[in-house]
């Protein structure tokens, strides 16, 4: 079974960093494409970033130039370093991984980030 598992969330103020991780069990992570996704209250679950397996990246508006992406093969660990955290950003965060030939996708439990003073 597929197990995705978050860590790194928590309390910080605002202008701090988290940096998240998610470990996958995946057989063939480096094949994957794969996404952090935040869910605030009442709000959708969005995108905030994604890397694929060549490490071509993508970033929310909200987030260009604070938060960066990026993962290690080896350690099949996908990382989101959040730079200068703004209260907006308060969400859980959700690992994703997706793979389309064949088609694929999994995701973790979430872990919770609070921007707050």
């Amino acid at each position: 079974q597929v197990q995705l598992v978050e860590s790194g969330g928590g309390l910080v103020q605002p202008g701090g960093s988290l940096r998240l991780s998610c470990a996958a069990s995946l057989s063939i992570f480096s094949t994957y494409r794969m996404g952090w996704y935040r869910q605030a209250p009442g709000k959708e679950r969005e995108l905030v970033a994604s890397i694929t397996s060549s490490r071509i990246t993508n970033y929310a508006d909200s987030v260009k130039g604070r938060f960066i992406i990026s993962r290690d093969d080896v350690k099949n660990t996908v990382y989101l370093q959040m730079n200068s955290l703004k209260p907006e950003d308060t969400a859980v965060y959700y690992c994703n991984a997706a793979r389309y030939g064949p088609v694929n996708n999994y995701w973790g439990q979430g872990t919770q980030v609070t921007v707050s003073s």
